[in-house]
């Protein structure tokens, strides 16, 4: 017998959390997961990936179904400073950080991934919005330019100067923060570089 207050239970959780549910939190909210089933044919949520649903009327939030599919992964460089409105560059690849042991075959393929030693992986770890307003799992400003700088050769010179120029401006800029990650990180030289050189600039 399907019992409408179960739906009205999801619902509640569903507003509650920006339109998303997962079928683990429906399975610790004590209903089954036919419920889900139900709501899919009367077209109150619709499925966006494995396990993963939304309401009807909201549009996906790409990066927050992204981490809820691959928790461990940390958003970085391009992509996190898209967050802070530090970079031009809008990518459907996103830039990501792992850790050495974690492995996914699909992040390697379709997006950038950095591999991560243990002992790094936390430094500048934070939660920040989305443009949706959903919360992710990223790096501070400060640990994406020390990124996009340790890996310049591997990126767009001209997108790596535009960011560190947007960040020179950002009221929310820790010029400490950066010299102390650029050390630990063992790129202190090149950062001082890149900082004097576009403060001139």
């Amino acid at each position: 017998m399907i019992k409408n207050n179960n739906i009205e239970i999801i619902e509640k959780f569903m507003k509650e959390n920006n339109g998303y549910i997962t079928s683990k939190e429906v399975k610790k909210l004590g209903i089954h997961r036919m419920y889900l089933k139900i709501m899919l044919d009367r077209k109150i949520i619709e499925k966006v990936n494995r396990g993963i649903y939304i309401s009807s009327n909201i549009f996906e939030d790409s990066f927050f179904t992204f981490q809820l599919k691959y928790p461990n992964v940390i958003f970085s460089r391009f992509t996190a400073l898209y967050f802070y409105g530090l970079t031009e560059l809008i990518s459907y690849n996103y830039d990501l950080t792992i850790a050495n042991n974690y492995h996914v075959e699909f992040i390697n393929k379709k997006h950038n991934v950095i591999r991560c030693k243990n002992e790094l992986l936390t430094l500048g770890l934070t939660e920040v919005e989305t443009p949706y307003g959903n919360i992710v799992k990223a790096y501070d400003r400060e640990r994406c330019i020390c990124d996009i700088i340790k890996y310049r050769n591997k990126l767009d010179l001209e997108q790596i100067k535009k960011s560190i120029k947007m960040y020179l401006r950002d009221k929310n800029k820790d010029l400490i923060k950066l010299s102390e990650y650029s050390k630990i990180m063992g790129i202190n030289e090149k950062v001082v570089y890149f900082i004097t050189m576009l403060c001139e600039d």
